[in-house]
């Protein structure tokens, strides 16, 4: 695939869901691309930590920051990492969304972003799932391009990803801003020290809505 630097395939007023496994997930991995697009109405939906009782309120602070509507789901995110079944989940992200049908989706990368999360690797299959079968429709299915060699470094940008967005500063400040004092990571945690400057996707194109 050839990497394509393009920040300009969201329209104004388009509908785009974006579907993460956890609240942060949306503004670690596309939460540049949310604040460079202010006319889209932006749907953020999160399959885990609905009864966390500081992070759930956090995220709605979070969706206030990025002018999105969103829900939260409450599958197990336990340490364990016990496998979810994946219709039940097919079927919570419908029941979530406030329409099936979009212009844009945008979700994790089946191989994950980072090594390694099977929350983020099942909500990816579940995502695709719900695309490809037309369960959901949109033009367009992007999913987050990021790698870090088994863990060797942090997260960063697939080069050669079909877009690989550079933030503008004002644009990063925003998005580290949300991470650090919205969601409270340290300036020394995962989150915070891996929040990228670059935002890459992944393109998958057409199933018709």
């Amino acid at each position: 695939m050839t990497g394509t630097k393009d920040s300009n395939r969201i329209g104004r007023n388009s509908k785009c869901a974006v579907i993460v496994a956890h609240p942060d997930d949306e503004t670690l991995w596309a939460g540049g691309t949310i604040l460079l697009h202010p006319d889209t109405n932006w749907t953020i939906i999160t399959i885990c930590r609905k009864s966390d009782m500081d992070r759930a309120p956090r995220f709605f602070r979070c969706l206030e920051a990025l002018n999105a509507a969103g829900a939260m789901g409450d599958f197990d995110d336990g340490p364990q990492q016990k496998p979810l079944n994946l219709k039940e989940v097919q079927r919570e992200i419908v029941a979530m969304l406030p329409s099936r049908r979009f212009d844009l989706i945008i979700t994790h990368s089946r191989q994950g972003e980072y090594t390694r999360h099977l929350r983020h690797e099942e909500t990816a299959g579940a995502v695709f799932a719900l695309w490809k079968s037309k369960e959901i429709s949109a033009g367009q299915l992007w999913q987050f391009a990021y790698k870090d060699d088994g863990g060797k470094y942090l997260p960063k940008a697939v080069e050669d990803a079909d877009i690989v967005n550079e933030l503008p500063k004002e644009i990063w400040r925003k998005k580290y801003e949300i991470i650090t004092e919205i969601y409270g990571f340290a300036p020394d945690s995962f989150e915070a020290m891996a929040t990228p400057q670059q935002e890459a996707f992944w393109c998958l194109k057409g199933v018709e809505g």
